[in-house]
């Protein structure tokens, strides 16, 4: 059986992700996802309102037209997790294939919420709800599955899907950390990927996520954070003013620890802004997870703003506001709140806690910068870095690759330049460029099998 992987988005840039493999003729996409950095660049255009085709200019989400080139018909759409990065492009691409989305349900419900607040496309494709551990038959001909494998990542219900094929298993990689002791949800599955390089013809191909592998070690479990982030918050326990705090909208298991902490310290807290409100009331009402009946989410601006004058009303050492703006983005409420542009007034000593690093790109590093300086300058202390990362670091990728060994590895979720770590740990490892190590860019065609 003919193996061919179209490598689409993600391969000279972390976002946009979209990778597609032909086993004969049945073909699976994994991840359809927007380049937030260009969305961040061109704030100022409404791009929901735009054509594919001048989104795929601007380099805002893949450019699909390669798949005209992969001799077979498009049997599913497989977004690995809830990250933009990954699901963003599916309400601007998916109405041009015609195949059922496949994910776990949390990132099931965020397509859905994607599809229907942006109408422009007139994206009809099923929505199909596999969970972790589960199998599902791909095309007409019998020898090819879907496998859902569990991974940890810094959102819930995250998975690594598994093709098999009969020439052996492509495992999609993108995005996870080994983490055995997580905060929401089970472990990751090493048992599974053991399994998979052993059974058959093994794996055939590894396509992986390589955001970390220029970092040594391994990447510490969440509960490291969320010992980090109650080590700081229970520091603040006897301070009288105001705490804010700002995570990932979309990490649920950091803002659980949050709503916790606060609680402990004796706080009322309280989610604000929309994202917040979206990723969290979702995760609630999927019963991911159980907040406290009292915890208010307030996405719209004029309910954010109700919220803060009854805080600063009822006083500010009462309440812990968990706030969108991790990154200084120019309309998140940190921002706002920086800028002296919310009710909530900040004091000379008052604490802001960021529970997330700076993503390492131009635009967030300069809009973070900025809103830390205009925090600094109405006189809030800030507390930084408490956060592990969703990604492997070098140990990470090692075990992977010796639990996997794979035939042939694809890096991906990088620029050239940040391929260069993971090619010297593969190489290492036996691979060779140009052999069975496959340094590729976006738009090319990559035959395993004839």
């Amino acid at each position: 059986m003919e193996i061919e992987i179209a490598t689409i988005g993600g391969y000279e840039e972390v976002g946009r992700q979209m990778t597609a493999v032909r086993a004969g003729d049945d073909v699976v996409i994994f991840d359809m996802g927007l380049n937030l950095s260009q969305v961040l660049i061109h704030d100022n255009v409404e791009t929901e309102r735009m054509h594919s085709l001048d989104l795929i200019d601007m380099g805002a989400i893949p450019d699909d037209r390669i798949m005209s080139d992969l001799e077979g018909d498009v049997q599913a759409i497989v977004p690995t997790h809830g990250h933009l990065d990954h699901i963003g492009a599916i309400s601007k691409l998916a109405h041009r294939y015609d195949a059922p989305v496949v994910a776990t349900p949390f990132t099931i419900e965020l397509v859905k919420q994607q599809i229907e607040g942006e109408q422009k496309f007139g994206v009809e494709n099923d929505l199909v709800k596999m969970e972790a551990g589960e199998t599902m038959s791909i095309g007409d001909s019998g020898k090819v599955d879907l496998e859902f494998v569990n991974v940890t990542h810094s959102i819930i219900d995250a998975i690594n899907p598994v093709l098999h094929t009969p020439e052996g298993a492509v495992v999609y990689g993108l995005d996870k950390r080994m983490d055995h002791t997580p905060v929401i949800g089970d472990p990751i599955d090493m048992e599974r990927f053991r399994e998979i390089g052993r059974e058959g013809n093994g794996v055939l191909c590894y396509i992986e996520d390589c955001t970390n592998a220029n970092k040594k070690g391994r990447t510490p479990s969440e509960n490291v954070a969320r010992e980090h982030l109650r080590d700081v918050l229970y520091s603040m326990e006897d301070y009288d003013g105001g705490i804010v705090a700002t995570t990932f909208s979309s990490h649920i298991s950091r803002v659980t620890s949050l709503v916790e902490f606060a609680k402990d310290i004796g706080r009322q807290p309280v989610l604000l802004g929309r994202s917040m409100e979206k990723y969290s009331g979702t995760a609630e009402r999927l019963d991911f997870v159980d907040f406290p009946d009292d915890l208010g989410m307030f996405g719209h601006r004029k309910s954010v703003d109700r919220t803060f004058k009854r805080i600063m009303n009822e006083g500010k050492e009462n309440y812990l506001p968990v706030v969108t703006g991790h990154q200084g983005e120019p309309r998140a409420m940190l921002t706002r709140m920086a800028r002296g542009e919310t009710p909530y007034e900040l004091d000379n000593g008052d604490k802001v806690v960021f529970s997330a690093r700076v993503i390492p790109e131009p635009t967030n590093e300069g809009q973070r910068y900025q809103a830390e300086k205009l925090l600094g300058m109405q006189g809030a202390r800030v507390y930084d870095d408490i956060h592990v990362s969703g990604h492997l670091n070098q140990e990470g990728h090692y075990e992977m690759l010796d639990a996997l060994q794979p035939q042939h590895i694809i890096p991906a979720h990088q620029d050239l330049s940040g391929f260069s770590s993971y090619v010297n740990l593969c190489e290492s490892e036996g691979y060779q460029m140009g052999r069975d190590l496959h340094v590729t860019r976006n738009g090319n065609l990559i035959q395993l099998v004839e």
